[in-house]
């Protein structure tokens, strides 16, 4: 089974959160920030907003930092999803 966001949707896989700081101190698991990083399972068709085309920009596999109050958690399948419209995604990380 596979996820088909409708319209501007978006369907996230969100990044692990990290298990130690960058001076090497391990975290517990309540300290432990959930990144706004995610990579993008699912990219809906686009849409039409009063007469403006919405065009999507963003494709399946894109390192993405999203808005952390744009999304919707989902569970599909056993796994965690975040659902979002594509304008609540802030930037596409570049390698």
């Amino acid at each position: 089974m596979k996820l088909s966001p409708l319209g501007d949707k978006v369907v996230l896989k969100q990044l692990a959160a990290e298990e130690t700081t960058k001076s090497g101190l391990i975290l517990t698991s309540q300290s432990k920030e959930k990144p706004q990083e995610a990579i993008v399972v699912a990219v809906g068709p686009g849409g039409i907003v009063g007469d403006t085309k919405i065009e999507m920009v963003l494709k399946e596999g894109d390192h993405v930092i999203y808005s952390r109050y744009g999304a919707m958690e989902i569970k599909f399948d056993g796994e965690e999803y975040l659902v979002m419209r594509q304008n609540d995604i802030l930037a596409v990380v570049k390698d």
